[in-house]
């Protein structure tokens, strides 16, 4: 039976250090490095053991932003050389409309900031949980909002590698913002007709593809793809398609026939589509023929298609051999929780110590203040509510 979405994935991060950087002096008070820029931070919207995100009020984009603070005392040392600097490296280079876009980053001798644009609508994940399950209409409209995220992050060598339901965020009018691109990799275009081959396995076991699970090198963006087909499943059945609680058996569903529940009650078109995407890497369906796909190119004033099923039961497909036993290879995974595992215990000792603006130094890209290329003009207003950052 697939397993219901159960918990929201905390960003790796609740940094026990202050943020009150004292640098420059305003009659009584000093101005914080923050403040120095025009942000001034509001309330948690997300915590962890390394680092934070705080909402904030921006005087230059005119409105609220999202803060991702990271402690550098207690973030990992893998986190703090490898994937924050490419992080930012990859994000800087990206704008569109239905991806969170970055604005500056600015590092500290304590802490780097990451400012972000502002979702006030929360994840996916929220909706699912508040609704039970997403009707087709919106999962449709939802669906290609980050299909067109990804093939355009795709496009430009960028791969993801960690697309699921907490890190797909709403804005105020309810369009989905792909965020957190900790994982991403860029400089991945195809060469001479051939998709590059990634060997670093990373994400949630939940949304990985069966040939992560496996330990094998893969095609990330093949891999970007089925853990958007995981996402569509959840949105419509209000549960995932895999149980990861066990890995042998989520070896096993991976690479069988995808189950489906009676109910919600799904078309056959919906479920043709998320059997051509969790599919075997031959026979995966690619951007193109998503695109093309009959339930993913619907109108309003169509004639619904049927699928090539028959009934709830059918659909899948069946993996070639047999998979699992006890002496099945387990390939170490690298997931946020991982990373959350790996942080240090607070420095008592640097604690009380002046944090002051440094370059970065971090081998990120540009100066102390990578900034994107212009002001980002929110499109909310200034109220402050969940972000599933």
């Amino acid at each position: 039976m697939p397993s219901p979405i159960t918990s929201l994935n905390q960003l790796p991060a609740a940094s026990p250090h202050s943020h009150t950087s004292r640098v420059e002096t305003t009659g009584e008070r000093r101005l914080t490095v923050l403040e120095t820029h025009g942000y001034y931070l509001g309330k948690t919207i997300g915590s962890g053991s390394y680092a934070t995100v705080r909402v904030a009020q921006s005087e230059r984009h005119d409105g609220n932003v999202a803060v991702k603070i990271v402690s550098k005392f207690t973030a990992p040392t893998d986190y703090l050389k490898k994937f924050l600097p490419r992080e930012i490296e990859v994000v800087k280079g990206l704008k569109h409309p239905n991806l969170i876009r970055f604005l500056q980053a600015i590092e500290t001798t304590h802490r780097v900031y990451i400012v972000m644009e502002y979702a006030e609508n929360g994840s996916l994940l929220d909706i699912i949980r508040r609704d039970s399950y997403i009707d087709e209409g919106r999962a449709r409209k939802w669906f290609r909002q980050l299909l067109e995220a990804v093939d355009y992050c795709h496009e430009r060598g960028v791969v993801h590698r960690d697309i699921k339901c907490e890190n797909l965020l709403m804005d105020k009018a309810f369009n989905i913002k792909l965020s957190d691109f900790g994982f991403a990799r860029g400089h991945l275009k195809p060469k001479h007709g051939q998709l590059p081959y990634s060997e670093t396995f990373c994400g949630s076991y939940a949304y990985a593809s069966p040939e992560i699970l496996r330990g094998v090198p893969y095609q990330p963006q093949q891999s970007d793809i089925w853990s958007m087909g995981v996402v569509l499943y959840a949105m419509v059945f209000g549960r995932l398609p895999f149980d990861d609680a066990n890995y042998n058996l989520l070896l096993k569903q991976v690479s069988s026939k995808i189950n489906f529940p009676r109910d919600p009650k799904v078309t056959m078109t919906c479920k043709a589509l998320i059997i051509k995407i969790l599919a075997p890497l031959k026979s995966r369906v690619k951007m193109n023929g998503i695109r093309n796909d009959s339930w993913y190119s619907f109108t309003p004033g169509d004639k619904p298609g049927t699928s090539r099923q028959s009934s709830d039961s059918e659909g899948g497909y069946q993996s070639a051999g047999a998979v699992g036993g006890p002496e099945v290879f387990v390939p170490n995974l690298l997931t946020k929780e991982q990373l959350k595992a790996e942080a240090l215990p607070r420095d008592k000792n640097r604690a009380g110590s002046t944090d002051e603006e440094t370059p970065l130094g971090l081998q990120m890209p540009d100066d102390a203040t990578t900034d994107s290329d212009g002001p980002y003009r929110p499109t909310s207003g200034n109220k402050t509510r969940k972000h599933g950052q």
